[in-house]
């Protein structure tokens, strides 16, 4: 069932009682919210966590939803505040632990029609996002997966434009050697 109201009219609807005009919502914004989560944390369980925190944080704020927010703005706002918080808690917790490190680790669950090679592929793109710094991950996550603009990313980092644009480059950079093709040997 596809909406054609956009976004703002969808959630406004929403705030006004309208559960159908959640669901176009939902269903627009999963995998997006999802894949931006994923992709920054690299655990699943750790992004389910984090992407059921993010809807219920979108609910319990319908009624301060104003429609010149945009929605999908508004959405990954939520998203990149979460991760922001859940990132501090994790270095609190570092801390506290005296330096000890503590990694986590992509799932490997994957749909059956998932290929292996498409498999092969997510997994290096998975370990090239973990190499990156963090600012470089969350900028280049802001701007492939919710589509943010340099001066949103700017805003929502509390930087300037031009370190957004740095670290963008930096990160596509170290992305593009990462997952290189690596030189095919072959023999005479």
């Amino acid at each position: 069932m596809t909406d054609s109201r956009s976004d703002d009219e969808l959630m406004l609807a929403y705030a006004s009682g309208n559960a159908r005009a959640f669901d176009a919502l939902y269903e627009r914004y999963r995998g997006p919210l999802y894949r931006y989560l994923f992709h920054a944390l690299r655990d699943r369980s750790l992004a389910d966590e984090l992407f059921q925190d993010v809807w219920t944080r979108i609910i319990d704020a319908r009624r301060r939803f104003r429609k010149d927010t945009g929605f999908k703005r508004y959405a990954f706002r939520i998203a990149h505040n979460r991760l922001v918080d859940h990132w501090r808690a994790l270095d609190r917790r570092r801390e506290e632990a005296d330096g000890g490190r503590t990694e986590s680790r992509a799932g490997t669950a994957e749909s059956p029609e998932a290929g292996v090679e498409r498999a092969q592929h997510r997994s290096e793109l998975m370990q090239a996002l973990g190499q990156l710094s963090r600012v470089q991950r969350e900028a280049f996550l802001l701007q492939q997966e919710a589509g943010l603009s340099l001066a949103e990313i700017a805003e929502r980092s509390g930087v300037g434009r031009e370190t957004v644009k740095s670290r963008l480059r930096y990160a596509t950079g170290k992305l593009r050697t990462l997952l290189k093709p690596a030189p095919s040997t072959s023999e005479p």
